[in-house]
């Protein structure tokens, strides 16, 4: 059939009836058909697709925790907040921690303290900015002590191992009587991070750190429970008599003469060759102690006057009041009268030593004179003198931390050396070494016999410790070659899929591309008889061409052997030679 022939017009068919033997084919099929390079770009272009979501789905974002133990309240506020941004997020651990890419986390942290997001259970001092007027004493006290809880709980939730905390203080009324008057009280109660613990120096760091918030507080006031109901801050009370700082105190002492013993002994002994272990008696007592002296005044010229006081009184004349004091006694006195004598008579007036003469008044008045001159006198002196006395006071306080008594123990090992046979033998110090080697140690910790120390200085062979043998994992258990199959198999999963495609769907599309390049070239369609014959006849032209170009090539080997032969004859017998020799 010649290209210029046409088909004849099928004639048409009635409604419903059915067609058989028609070529019917669907507007897709007939697209595909008019244009081949469409299946092969919609392939690429689902290959390429297939490979961009698969390296997208490898290079996923790494999600870390935003935060963690948020109450509904702000996890609320946080998923607005992060909406608004667009910022994708995820829960994990049953919606109780918030996820965000990595890479975003420090930003969105920064972000969302500007917007006071998280607030966190408690409040801290920001709840005494909104006082209303007319508060209430009751109510200013009551917001204060939620106010203080609430910055001490921001507080300890800074510690790395806790993980929440909350505060109870029990703050008494004061009050203007000292019977009255309590003391406040505190409780905490921690919940630590998983798999954390505290120390007792970190529980003694918080209970100072409350006892130093509250005032009037005492810290063995201050209780410390963690979420498993176990009393930290028993080891903080006392009962034991010594606290974290003195214990940690006394191990820095030990460690510091076993570094001084062992630094003098490593340049002659060599390097891990003496073991040295200090134990120490520290004195912890603080003793004060206060002593007064006086010591008489040897010298009296050098005697300091401090104080003089005299006094002196003195009265004559008159009689001293006496007697008992009544109304009687205080009468002033009475006159005095002249004596009257009865003995005057035996003297003749005019006489010597009569009455009335001349002579007798001299004697009357040199007795008034002379008890006159005799009556009452009173006198007093006296006088006080006071000196400083010598006085020496001494005021001693001994700190505590002093070393009582130190024990020492010191083990060299044995000398290496060489045997007889050259094998590695070990031998004993002698008594002069080991003499050397306790003076040194002496004089490295400071021996004193005074306060009892002691030292034990003993030579022995050490044990070789064997280096472990490491485990080898299996296969499937290292860590590596667990990393190594992912990345093999992610890229192994590329090729399958590309081989696939290509096997399944390109494939088959180029090849019915390559038997539709005749008919898109502008050639008609021809009937399938006709298409049979025609690729018959071209696998004939070209099982012919095949035979003709064998012919050829027997040809040029032909001609080959000819020229070979006529050029070196010996060559070509030798080779007939050769193929007609049997072989065994």
């Amino acid at each position: 059939m010649s290209a210029a022939t046409t088909a004849a017009p099928v004639p048409a068919l009635p409604t419903g009836a059915p067609v058989s033997g028609l070529p019917t084919a669907l507007p897709f099929v007939e697209r595909l058909r008019a244009q081949p390079k469409l299946p092969m770009i919609l392939g690429g272009a689902a290959l390429v697709a297939a490979l961009a979501a698969f390296v997208l789905w490898n290079r996923a974002p790494d999600y870390k925790v935003l935060y963690a133990n948020v109450t509904e309240r702000d996890g609320g506020a946080i998923i607005a907040s992060l909406s608004q941004m667009n910022v994708p997020y995820k829960f994990a651990e049953g919606g109780g921690a918030i996820m965000v890419p990595a890479d975003k986390v420090p930003e969105l942290r920064l972000k969302l303290a500007s917007q006071g997001l998280p607030k966190g259970g408690g409040v801290g001092f920001e709840l005494m900015d909104n006082q209303k007027f007319g508060t209430s004493q009751f109510t200013e006290q009551v917001n204060y002590q939620r106010a203080l809880e609430g910055e001490l709980v921001r507080s300890i939730e800074s510690i790395g191992t806790v993980e929440a905390a909350r505060v109870h203080l029990a703050l008494p009324k004061p009050s203007l009587f000292v019977r009255e008057q309590k003391k406040p009280s505190a409780s905490v109660v921690l919940t630590l991070q998983r798999g954390r613990s505290i120390d007792e120096g970190q529980v003694s760091a918080i209970v100072h750190m409350i006892s130093s918030s509250v005032p009037d507080l005492d810290a063995k006031s201050v209780t410390v429970v963690d979420q498993r109901g176990n009393l930290l801050s028993a080891a903080n009370s006392g009962a034991r008599g010594l606290d974290v700082s003195q214990l940690k105190f006394a191990q820095e002492i030990e460690q510091t003469y076993v570094r001084r013993i062992e630094s003098i002994l490593q340049p002659i002994l060599g390097a891990g060759n003496v073991r040295a272990q200090v134990a120490a008696d520290i004195d912890f007592t603080v003793v004060e102690h206060t002593d007064e002296k006086f010591r008489p005044n040897d010298d009296p010229k050098a005697k300091a006057v401090r104080s003089q006081q005299s006094s002196e009184s003195a009265q004559q004349g008159g009689t001293p009041p006496g007697g008992v004091p009544g109304a009687l006694t205080n009468q002033p006195p009475t006159n005095p009268s002249a004596p009257i004598s009865t003995a005057a008579a035996p003297n003749a007036p005019g006489k010597p030593g009569a009455p009335g003469a001349p002579g007798a008044a001299a004697p009357a008045a040199q007795t008034a004179s002379s008890t006159a001159s005799s009556g009452p006198s009173n006198s007093r002196k006296d006088s006080t003198t006071n000196y400083e006395l010598d006085r020496s006071i001494r005021h001693v306080q001994q700190g505590a931390g002093g070393v009582k008594r130190l024990s020492v123990a010191v083990v060299v090992n044995n000398r290496e050396g060489a045997g007889t046979e050259g094998k590695p033998a070990s031998t004993a110090l002698t008594a002069a070494e080991l003499d050397q080697i306790r003076n040194l140690v002496k004089e490295a910790m400071g021996f004193s016999q005074e306060r009892g120390d002691s030292l034990n200085v003993v030579n022995s062979s050490f044990i070789q410790e064997r280096e472990p043998v490491p485990v080898e994992l299996p296969l499937w258990k290292d860590p590596q070659a667990i990393e190594l199959g992912k990345s093999i198999g992610q890229y192994a999963l590329i090729a399958l899929v590309v081989l696939v495609l290509w096997l399944s769907f390109l494939r088959p599309r180029k090849r019915k591309q390559q038997e539709l390049l005749p008919a898109a070239d502008g050639a008609p369609s021809l009937p399938p008889a006709e298409q049979a014959a025609l690729q018959e006849q071209q696998q004939q032209d070209a099982r012919e061409q095949l035979r003709l170009r064998e012919s050829e090539r027997q040809r040029v080997d032909l001609e080959y052997a000819q020229q070979l032969a006529q050029e070196d004859p010996r060559l070509v017998a030798a080779l007939i030679k050769h193929w007609m020799t049997p072989h065994e």
